[in-house]
């Protein structure tokens, strides 16, 4: 829907400033939340075996991060949330290990923009989710670099009607690949 389409102009702006671009839809991966199992404490993988073992080498290589998702209860939807928690071998090479997964050279200009509607206007409706991405990004290391946040969209219902924020999109996402591509020779942005 909604959330979608602003993904999409983002992305346009980013291809447009150059970059490589490359969809990781959540909701048709197949894995499992975490199991708290700690084997990441002493080692750079998962121990579930599932789609995770392919997402975790591509978060290890990207420049940047475009994320984008509704808020759901005042915060992140549980599939994603879900992925994000599998996030915690990044996190124990980070803060435990003291052994982050990204390289020092690769961290620096990696950022990352934050997409997110909600459809009604309730106050302080994104700091749930906010919180929760500010906290993704530093475990990936991963600068919070911009934010789109739309209230409102039970009454507005169509973004197609909204130009000004599908511009604000694809105008950050532009932004954020501009900043890629004069940072990096070979740009990509997952």
């Amino acid at each position: 829907g909604s959330t979608a389409q602003l993904l999409e102009r983002a992305m346009q702006g980013a291809r447009d400033a150059g970059c490589a671009v490359e969809t990781i839809t959540v909701t048709s991966l197949d894995f499992q939340g975490c199991q708290e199992k700690f084997f990441c404490r002493d080692h750079e993988t998962c121990i579930l075996d599932d789609d995770m073992q392919q997402i975790y080498p591509k978060f290890v290589d990207m420049d940047s991060l475009i994320l984008a998702t509704p808020v759901m209860t005042m915060g992140i939807p549980g599939t994603l949330k879900s992925f994000m928690d599998r996030f915690q071998v990044f996190f124990m090479a980070k803060y435990y290990r003291n052994q982050s997964l990204v390289s020092p050279d690769h961290k620096e200009g990696r950022n990352g923009l934050f997409i997110c509607i909600s459809g009604m206007d309730v106050p302080e409706v994104f700091i749930g989710a906010k919180l929760t991405v500010r906290a993704f990004f530093d475990i990936i290391d991963c600068r919070y670099l911009d934010e789109l946040l739309v209230n409102g969209m039970d009454r507005i219902k169509d973004i197609t009607t909204r130009p000004d924020l599908l511009d604000a999109a694809y105008k950050k996402g532009y932004a954020l690949g501009a900043s890629l591509v004069a940072s990096v020779q070979s740009p990509d942005i997952t």
